[in-house]
């Protein structure tokens, strides 16, 4: 059973905002370091940006908004998950079309994040899974279970990818759902009624 369209997207990014605040220590991320290393100092950021940020406990979007382009958003790499998420129809997109688009979807990432920061609390913890696979591969999953105030603990996986700049994360997986390929289903549906303008103007319209 799938999600719909918006709730998955605030159920899948609230569970990252959990995970990008649930550690104590700061410490500024290292992409360039181990991945598992990187989502703990990503994390470590975030935290003590939330709690001192009165904005933020005070519910004020504008506060949120800036936490979440400042601590989170700079560690996802939006253009990929956007095209991912497209999947065929980003090859039939022209340039500007995939300019509006990625944009259209940060928004939609920002605003699904923001509602998802007013959530979280001191309960809130995150504990890294072993890690499988090859440790020196370019692609690989950073495993992770979540724990919350009176709320059974989540699973929830990060895809990472190691750039030129280092590691970013471009999919999330809640309990078994990964992120790109439940937006896949919600764009082909939505293309395939309005096409790839269509997308872009609903995209715009929720976050508004």
């Amino acid at each position: 059973m799938r999600f719909s369209f918006i709730a998955y997207a605030r159920h899948a990014l609230l569970a990252c905002t959990l995970a990008i605040s649930g550690v104590a220590a700061a410490q500024a991320p290292n992409p360039m370091g181990p991945p598992d290393q990187f989502v703990l100092e990503a994390a470590n950021q975030a935290i003590d940006h939330l709690k001192a940020d009165r904005g933020v406990k005070a519910g004020d979007l504008t506060r949120i908004n800036h936490v979440v382009d400042e601590y989170i958003l700079p560690y996802v790499d939006f253009e990929k998950t956007t095209r991912l998420a497209a999947g065929r129809y980003w090859r039939q997109a022209t340039p500007e079309q995939k300019t509006r688009l990625a944009e259209a979807f940060r928004g939609t990432l920002v605003r699904t994040y923001s509602g998802a920061l007013v959530k979280v609390d001191n309960g809130t913890s995150i504990k890294l899974l072993p890690m499988r696979g090859k440790p020196d591969a370019d692609d690989l999953v950073v495993r992770s279970l979540i724990s919350q105030t009176n709320t059974q603990p989540v699973q929830v996986d990060y895809r990472l990818e190691k750039t030129p700049q280092g590691w970013r994360i471009y999919d999330l997986n809640v309990e078994g759902i990964w992120l790109i390929e439940n937006y896949r289903n919600q764009f082909a549906q939505q293309i395939n009624q309005s096409g790839i303008d269509g997308l872009i103007d609903a995209l715009n319209s929720r976050n508004q």
